[in-house]
């Protein structure tokens, strides 16, 4: 297998009559057929062919086959937005009645799926803490079908042993889920600990411009084709455009993850260095809780930083509206720094109890850490911290 740099550069559509070098953009909403019978086949799936885009596109295609080998998967199906691939994803696997167990330190839409909505069809759900994964067995029950969670977590930046899911799922028969976004696939690949289903937000870090929305999810075959089929009826698909920069983007992922992660770890040693810094987690960094697990599962600890000011929501309040230079957003994986206060924009939604539950305190920051000189990231936050 060809390497990862070569497999995201490399991997391409067929060319078309015009030898083009780069791939083209296929807006199209349909395709025609030579006859009636070509039609029939194609509708009856007897040929592998596009027949709308809402199913599959070329450039949808493309990108498609791009991370499922880098993640090492078998399938893949991509949509319009990463919580798009979320919902489809359980959506299409859970039934009336079952159960999911997940990290109880997920993204806040995703929480929202899980309190909000999926009660409606009666499926439940129970979370475990990430600091206590040797409580999940016991919270499996009969109808438990799901196990999910998110490494590293958004916003706190935690770590999942991949391999300890991996073994749970295994033995208790479940399908294993795995949010992949804040690492991608060029940092960690969690099918080769057990994770039957990888999603990523491909707005993020796949994209890496703020530009387009996207996600995708890849993995077991047969999974993947409960979430195609359950995606061609519903619609979520991602337009051919937005797939055609997303494949085009990943030519560079690892070379810009590369900077992103040296940089982030720079400004994680910042901030550990200062007295207003309360905690600072970022994967890589030694005073990490699960420093040894992100260095056995991860190539590099990503862009991403968290830490707690002290003095509380209103010091934290202070230290963003300070900023001179970093973007005051709530994306993430972006060129440019982003800085971000989850209590009241990702996570607002959540109650002060369901805040605590998912260990996001009032003054809690999450840095998505960009490409610029990191020096100039330092002195941003450095004078913004000033009192």
């Amino acid at each position: 297998m060809a390497a990862f740099e070569t497999i995201a550069v490399r991997t391409q559509l067929e060319r078309t009559q015009f030898q083009e070098h780069s791939t083209p953009i296929y807006l199209t909403s349909s395709y025609v057929f030579e006859d009636s019978e070509d039609m029939r086949a194609s509708f009856a799936e007897e040929k592998e062919r596009n027949i709308y885009s809402r199913y599959s596109n070329p450039n949808t295609s493309e990108f498609i086959d791009k991370v499922v080998q880098m993640e090492g998967a078998e399938d893949g199906f991509a949509f319009a937005t990463g919580m798009a691939a979320v919902f489809s994803t359980l959506a299409a696997l859970l039934e009336s009645g079952d159960h999911v167990v997940s990290s109880r330190s997920v993204f806040g839409s995703t929480h929202g799926l899980f309190t909000k909505y999926f009660p409606k069809w009666n499926i439940s759900h129970d979370y475990f803490d990430v600091n206590a994964p040797e409580d999940i067995e016991s919270l499996i029950k009969p109808e438990t079908k799901i196990l999910f969670a998110e490494s590293p977590t958004n916003p706190g930046v935690d770590i999942l042993d991949l391999e300890l899911l991996g073994n749970v799922a295994r033995k208790h028969d479940l399908i294993l889920i795995i949010d992949n976004c804040f690492a991608t696939p060029y940092l960690q690949n969690p099918i080769k600990f057990g994770a039957d289903l990888v999603i990523h937000s491909a707005t993020k870090l796949m994209d890496g411009q703020g530009r387009v929305l996207g996600g995708i999810t890849v993995g077991n075959h047969e999974l993947i084709r409960e979430i195609y089929l359950f995606s061609r009826n519903t619609g979520p698909a991602l337009s051919p455009f937005n797939a055609w920069v997303l494949s085009k983007s990943l030519e560079t992922l690892s070379i810009r993850l590369e900077k992103h992660c040296e940089n982030a770890l720079k400004v994680a040693e910042f901030l550990e260095s200062l007295p207003q810094a309360e905690t600072v987690k970022y994967p890589f960094l030694k005073s990490h809780p699960q420093y040894e697990v992100a260095k056995k599962q991860m190539r590099l600890g990503g862009n991403i930083v968290a830490f707690q000011i002290k003095g509380g929501l209103e010091a934290g309040r202070k230290f963003i509206d300070r900023l001179q230079m970093c973007s005051r957003s709530a994306n993430l994986g972006d060129t440019r720094t982003i800085v971000t206060h989850p209590a009241s924009t990702t996570h607002s939604k959540l109650s002060e109890v369901e805040l605590e539950a998912v260990g996001i305190s009032e003054s809690l920051v999450r840095i998505s850490v960009g490409l610029e000189h990191v020096e100039d990231i330092i002195d941003d936050l450095k004078k913004a911290l000033q009192e």
